[in-house]
């Protein structure tokens, strides 16, 4: 739980001589569903059409664009709720939720990046909210997880979602894998066991919670591939997040007001004697929807066997950033143990695309 407090301004000390505290990206982990044809006419929204720009100069700024997004929530999660002292994970979680809607209602309705789709029943309006209420707690699980372990170890844990992806498909469908995906798995718990014996920064509630938000990451997708499996219910991962960004929003808001509940006066406040903060907000809130926008452009002009393999990567580049900005303390083991489990996702990886394979022979 989040006590309700005042924060005090720290923007003046300097993040370079602080420990660091960081979280996993407010990420909406939507996978994606069969692509729709857009709603222009050459297939690519207006603002992606353009004859002049060739097709590999765009989808390389498409990638730096993830990167960039991807990295920079996380760098803004880091300074707002570390180093700038905004105290109130919910809270922030919330606004986030709330540009999702917003954003994702102008690229629907306005930008016609993707054709729109209705809610057609009760039973789908059911199914979407219980996604909601799962991908709020993994969410709030991770933005709290900011306040306690750095960025490094963050991206350690997270990379572990495949290891509980595999457990919940076996708990939950009794989906088995093939014994070579499960032999790729030891490597990333292994990884993690001696990152987490190594980490200076190490604190126990902050990583697990971060477990706990990694969890559960990998139970809505499980969830997801259970209950939208009917053709009729299935939604494009750009309407999906339309639908359950506000419905998030509205199960964060009792929450943030009965633990947070001052957090709107003391916003104001601060607002009226540092404007920053509202610009922070802003700022932040957008690029977390700019992460949501860029994985679904990346899965779009590339594959989304690429934008898996980019995500390898950008948890290694975040963690390198974060070092070099936070200058959070790093050991030799703790590094080998993030090599490890990153080497472990990539192992898994291939061994589940080599399993697919084999099935469909």
């Amino acid at each position: 739980m989040v006590e309700a407090q005042s924060w005090t301004t720290r923007r003046m000390s300097n993040p370079r001589f602080d420990a660091a505290a960081t979280t996993t990206p407010t990420v909406i982990d939507i996978p994606g569903t069969p692509p729709h044809s857009s709603a222009s006419s050459n297939g690519k929204p207006f603002f992606l059409s353009s004859p002049t720009v060739s097709p590999s100069v765009l989808t390389a700024a498409i990638i730096a664009a993830w990167f960039g997004s991807n990295i920079g929530v996380l760098l803004l999660n880091k300074y707002l709720l570390f180093y700038y002292g905004f105290r109130y994970p919910i809270f922030l979680t919330m606004t986030h939720m709330l540009s999702c809607a917003a954003y994702s209602s102008a690229v629907i309705n306005i930008a016609g990046i993707v054709p729109r789709q209705h809610i057609l029943s009760r039973r789908q309006f059911l199914k979407i909210l219980a996604l909601s209420a799962i991908f709020c707690l993994s969410v709030v699980c991770g933005n709290t997880s900011l306040r306690y372990i750095p960025v490094s170890f963050n991206q350690a844990i997270g990379a572990t979602t495949p290891f509980f992806t595999a457990v919940f498909s076996f708990l939950i469908t009794c989906k088995t894998e093939s014994t070579e995906v499960y032999l790729a798995l030891l490597p990333v718990v292994s990884g993690i066991v001696l990152a987490s014996n190594s980490e200076p920064s190490f604190h126990l509630f902050g990583f697990l919670i971060c477990v706990a938000s990694t969890a559960g990451r990998a139970l809505k997708s499980v969830v997801q591939g259970i209950i939208l499996t009917s053709e009729s219910e299935k939604l494009h991962s750009m309407n999906l997040l339309l639908y359950m960004a506000p419905m998030a929003a509205c199960i964060l808001l009792p929450f943030t007001l009965y633990i947070e509940g001052n957090v709107l006066r003391i916003l104001i406040e601060k607002a009226r004697t540092d404007p920053l903060i509202i610009f922070l907000l802003a700022g932040n809130a957008t690029v977390a929807y700019l992460v949501n926008l860029t994985n679904f452009l990346v899965t779009k002009h590339t594959s989304a066997l690429t934008l898996q393999v980019l995500g390898n990567g950008k948890a290694a580049v975040a963690a390198g950033v974060s070092v070099l900005i936070f200058r959070n303390p790093v050991t030799v083991m703790g590094v080998a143990g993030f090599g490890v489990t990153i080497m472990g996702v990539v192992l898994y990886s291939e061994a589940r695309k080599r399993s697919k394979l084999l099935n469909q022979k």
